[in-house]
Order: C-alpha cells, then structure tokens, then sequence
C-alpha cells in the first residue's frame, strides 16, 4: 500500500522541482568552471512567440517554451529516483 500514497501531482511536482534545480546547478556549474561549460548549452523546445486567438470579446494568448540543458534531464532522473525511494 506505499505506493497509494504518493500522489500523481506529487510525483509532477518532483520532477518540476528536480528540473529546476538541476538548471540552477548547470548554470552554476557552466558559468563558474571553464571545463563544465557545456553544462549551460540549453536547448528550446517550443513556441518562440506566443499564439494569440482574438475572439472579440477577449484574447487569449498561448505559448510553452522549454529549456533543457544536460543539468535538467540528471535533475528530473534524480527526482524520479529520490520519489521511488521514499
């Protein structure tokens, strides 16, 4: 029954955090030690500008963009890990 426990908004939660700290630590990391500079590639995926939808009485604008660098997809690894152990 340990696994009814954990919830699924958990768990995206997890992943959210390890993914964001897993950037700061790549930035970190790139920026301060010449040789891990490739730590602070990152690489976009998604809309480079926003989709705006006029439907006269109001405007919607959409738009998702995400930055991966190597740092983000150890941090989401590692979040997944430290979720399944608990």
């Amino acid at each position: 029954m340990r696994g009814a426990e954990k919830g699924i908004g958990f768990l995206w939660f997890i992943i959210f955090l390890g993914a964001v700290c897993g950037s700061l630590i790549g930035d970190i990391l790139g920026n301060n030690l010449s040789f891990l500079s490739f730590l602070k590639n990152s690489y976009a995926i998604g809309t480079s500008t926003p989709i705006s939808l006029n439907l006269k009485v109001m405007i919607v604008t959409l738009g998702l963009n995400f930055n991966i660098n190597v740092m983000t997809i150890i941090g989401i690894i590692m979040a997944i890990i430290l979720y399944k152990r608990r």
